[in-house]
């Protein structure tokens, strides 16, 4: 059985093909597949987030919109990716 420090730190790292963004206004914690990263609506999402917040987010991506758009986009890219 792993460690707990093993487990605690498997849920700070996204799986391996994934990555993290935050999003809304409580910073919500999403894992999605690096996949999206080839999606124009996706690309546009992260040129307006780099605009909003540049690049140094504290080494983080914000995704500057709100939890349920978020949502509703990554519903549309996992069923057209």
């Amino acid at each position: 059985m792993p460690k707990k420090v093993e487990l605690d730190q498997s849920r700070r790292r996204a799986p391996k093909g994934h990555f993290v963004v935050y999003v809304g206004s409580r910073m919500t914690r999403f894992v999605v597949p690096t996949s999206y990263l080839k999606n124009p609506v996706f690309q546009q999402l992260l040129e307006k987030a780099a605009d909003e917040y540049g690049y140094d987010s504290h080494n983080r991506i914000v995704l500057p919109c709100d939890e349920s758009t978020f949502q509703r986009l990554t519903t549309f890219l996992a069923k057209h990716t």
